[in-house]
């Protein structure tokens, strides 16, 4: 790639081949590409977890699939708001959010997203790593997982699954995006026919649709929850929202190199909000049987391939496997290279940003993000998108209310350019960021610690149960008041 403008010289500290604009001859992404890459991206593990783990909070088969295809209707809005700036100019999220953090400021919210991007790529790579272990364990006729080691909570066996797997990714790094999409768009209808194998398998073994469906939700009358479904709802809803929401930050990563507005439009609504869809229900199917079969949800996949036997259950880990690969380095890996490398550009390109991501992940211990449906869910997912709402927020106001989908290309690169504000900070971003997360860390707090939730108000509780619209909604109008006086 080559700098912004001939005439303008960027500088070192601002630009890097990896983070220049996208070139004519980049953008060669059509709509089935993006296509693709979602069902790609969405047909794994996590988002099969995400469908499940409603079951085993409490709701039924249809309440858990229609309120995770709501939440992703929801977020197609800024994910093609946003997608729109890096179609439009080729530029990474990292660079995007110059114009209206600041040169230097800019570094904040990268940061905060790239941090959020390492957690999901250790949690993929731990699940990755579990899925080589069950296989290998599968091949021996033992378990291969081994006794606790202190401190970690895990056994060495799952501990060298966990590296090996880690390893084997590495050697994808090096391959750039073109493998990448490659990758999603051969093995995209290996995975929706494996899913379609599973369901199969659970509506036999189950004696069909009818016990499934059958199986009452904990919020109805005589439920362990009864009348509580909405005070569950809403907390869920923000959750499934936050949990692509940090692609609907870096999208522009992917959209910089598509060939026009309409293919990542249209790629985006026909590969997300059908598909997620689709793998919700089919999540939510095979959840809801094995309680049927086994008298308790099973919400981990590779768990439940463990308790299966014959060649469908190898194929379904291979699948797995590949699978992470796939999705872990488009959806994690990319954004947080980029944006680590936006942090030095002069130092550290991308490849260098992805070894930092991926040393990152493993000393998160991901293992411990997963060790409850209701951490997973409620702590992480509500967490990060309590972080992430406010940026989507500023980045939405900037690009179409304060600049009408106008940005100066080169001053992005120029630390003397627009961008520059004050010594490179725009207040007006950090003070909207602040105000959008402050509204949503007591709830955060009494959630992730319930210790201490009894000197936290149900106000505040309540507040977090919105966190990703809250903070969203906040940062977006202040920062749109502040730079309108501006």
């Amino acid at each position: 790639m080559s700098p912004p403008n001939a005439g303008a010289e960027p500088a070192p500290s601002l630009w890097n081949p990896d983070l220049a604009p996208t070139t004519s001859a980049q953008r060669t992404w059509i709509w089935c590409h993006f296509a693709a890459l979602w069902v790609g991206m969405v047909v794994a593990v996590p988002s099969w977890m995400l469908a499940s783990g409603l079951i085993e909070q409490g709701m039924s088969a249809k309440q858990a699939a229609l309120t995770v295809l709501l939440g992703n209707l929801i977020l197609l809005v800024p994910l093609t708001l946003i997608g729109h700036a890096g179609a439009r100019y080729g530029v990474p999220f990292a660079v995007l959010v110059r114009a209206s953090f600041g040169t230097r400021g800019a570094r904040v919210p990268a940061v905060a997203r790239a941090l959020v991007a390492c957690g999901w790529y250790g949690i993929q790579t731990w699940i990755g790593g579990e899925a080589l272990l069950t296989l290998l364990g599968i091949l021996l006729r033992r378990d291969l997982a081994g006794a606790p080691l202190p401190g970690l909570g895990i056994g060495i066996g799952q501990l060298a699954g966990f590296l090996v797997f880690w390893l084997i990714q590495l050697l994808f790094v090096a391959k750039g995006l073109t493998t990448i999409r490659r990758l999603e768009t051969w093995t995209a209808p290996i995975k929706i026919a494996v899913c379609a194998a599973l369901v199969w398998w659970a509506v036999d073994r189950a004696g069909g649709l009818g016990p499934i469906f059958a199986s009452p939700s904990a919020f109805a009358p005589g439920g362990f929850k009864a009348g509580q479904f909405w005070t569950a709802f809403w907390p869920t809803l923000t959750a499934m929202v936050g949990f692509w929401g940090t692609l609907a930050l870096n999208i522009p990563d992917f959209t910089r190199f598509a060939r026009s507005q309409r293919d990542q439009m249209i790629g985006q609504a026909m590969g997300l909000p059908p598909t997620m869809g689709l793998i919700a229900l089919a999540s939510v199917i095979t959840t809801s049987a094995t309680v049927v079969i086994y008298g308790q949800a099973i919400w981990d996949p590779v768990k439940l391939a463990g308790t299966l036997s014959g060649p469908f259950v190898l194929l379904g880990l291979i699948v797995i496997s590949i699978d992470t690969i796939s999705c872990n380095i488009a959806a994690n890996l990319v954004c947080s290279a980029y944006d680590f490398s936006s942090l030095a550009p002069s130092r550290i390109s991308y490849r260098t940003g992805a070894l930092i991501s991926s040393v990152t992940g493993i000393l998160m211990m991901p293992w411990k993000l997963l060790a409850t449906t209701g951490g997973f869910i409620f702590v992480w997912l509500t967490g990060y998108g309590a972080l992430l709402g406010p940026i989507a927020g500023i980045l939405i106001a900037d690009y179409w209310i304060v600049r009408r989908g106008v940005i100066e290309v080169d001053a992005l690169y120029r630390e003397d350019g627009a961008y520059r504000y004050r010594g490179g900070w725009n207040p007006a971003a950090l003070i909207a960021f602040a105000l959008g997360v402050a509204p949503n860390l007591p709830g955060f707090v009494a959630t992730a610690f319930p210790s201490v939730a009894g000197g936290i108000g149900g106000f505040w509780t309540g507040l977090y149960a919105y966190a990703w619209f809250v903070g969203l909604g906040v940062a977006l109008l202040s920062y749109a008041l502040m730079m309108r006086r501006r």
